[in-house]
C-alpha cells in the first residue's frame, strides 16, 4: 500500500474506532498492514497520528472551500456543524498533539506549521466577505479560529454541544456586527 492509502486507511480506522491508546500494530492490523511498513511511511506511532491530524485538518479547510457560495451565516453555522462532529471522533488527539508542537517534539514538525497560518487565508476571505474592513480581517480570523477551537476544547471537557452551540452562534453574531 502507498503512503497516501495507508494515511486514508488510518483516518478511516480512526474515524470508525476513535483514537484511544492502539498500538502501531493494532492499528497496522486492523487497516491491512504491517507495523513495519507505517513505521517506514511514518517513522513512528506518534508520526502516524500527526499526519492523521494534518489530514483531518486539510479535510476541514476543504469543506469550508465547499461551503464557499453559501450566504456567510450559513457556511458558518454548517461549518461548525460539521467540524464539531469531526472533534468529537479527532478531537482528542488534535489536542495531545497541538501540546507537542508547543513542545516542539520532532514527529509534529510538519503539523505545527499546519494548525495555524494555513487556516488564516480562508478564515480572513470569509471575514472580508462578512464586512469586516479587510486591514482588522486577519486580526478577526485568529481571534474566530482560537475562539472555534476553544469551544471545541469545552465541547470535549463538558459534553455540553448546546452551550458550544450557542456560544459559537454568539460568535457569529459578532462578527457581523458593523466595525466601527
Amino acid at each position: 500500500m502507498s503512503r497516501a492509502s495507508l494515511l486514508g486507511e488510518a483516518v478511516e480506522h480512526f474515524a470508525r474506532n476513535g483514537i484511544g491508546d492502539a498500538s502501531l500494530r493494532s492499528i497496522a492490523t486492523s487497516i491491512g498492514t504491517s507495523h513495519r511498513m507505517l513505521i517506514y511511511h511514518f517513522g513512528s506511532r506518534e508520526g502516524l497520528l500527526a499526519e492523521v491530524v494534518r489530514t483531518v485538518e486539510q479535510q476541514q479547510r476543504d469543506l469550508l472551500a465547499t461551503l464557499k457560495d453559501l450566504p456567510v451565516a450559513e457556511q458558518a453555522e454548517e461549518f461548525w456543524r460539521r467540524v464539531t462532529e469531526a472533534a468529537l471522533v479527532y478531537g482528542p488527539l488534535f489536542f495531545e498533539l497541538s501540546a507537542h508542537a508547543m513542545q516542539d517534539l520532532p514527529h509534529t514538525e510538519s503539523l505545527k506549521a499546519d494548525l495555524i497560518n494555513v487556516w488564516l487565508p480562508p478564515l480572513i476571505e470569509l471575514c472580508v466577505r462578512a464586512g469586516i474592513p479587510p486591514a482588522e480581517a486577519p486580526a478577526y480570523a485568529r481571534l474566530g479560529l482560537a475562539a472555534s477551537r476553544g469551544l471545541l476544547f469545552d465541547l470535549l471537557l463538558t459534553g455540553d454541544r448546546a452551550g458550544v452551540d450557542e456560544a459559537s452562534a454568539l460568535l457569529n453574531r459578532l462578527f457581523t456586527l458593523p466595525v466601527q
